[in-house]
């Protein structure tokens, strides 16, 4: 019993990667958006590095989703 109620919490605990990933994506678009409104010449370069970022966010998103799905399975 105990251990399930803490495999619930654990699961819980991963899932909140998924809410710091959100966070960080929204930051990083609101610096492109001010980055190519301050030099739209530069915008490719820009959007290559924020593209990198944006799959660097949600990869640690996927990564806690799979801890999640883990320790419910062991629940």
């Amino acid at each position: 019993m105990t251990n399930n109620i803490l495999f619930l919490i654990g699961a819980g605990i991963a899932v909140v990667a998924g809410l710091g990933a959100g966070v960080g994506i929204g930051i990083a678009t609101g610096g492109t958006a001010q980055a190519i409104s301050r030099q739209p010449e530069a915008s490719g370069k820009i959007m290559t590095v924020f593209f990198l970022g944006i799959a660097l966010a949600e990869a640690t998103a996927i990564y806690g989703f799979v801890i999640a799905i883990l320790i419910f399975s062991k629940a």
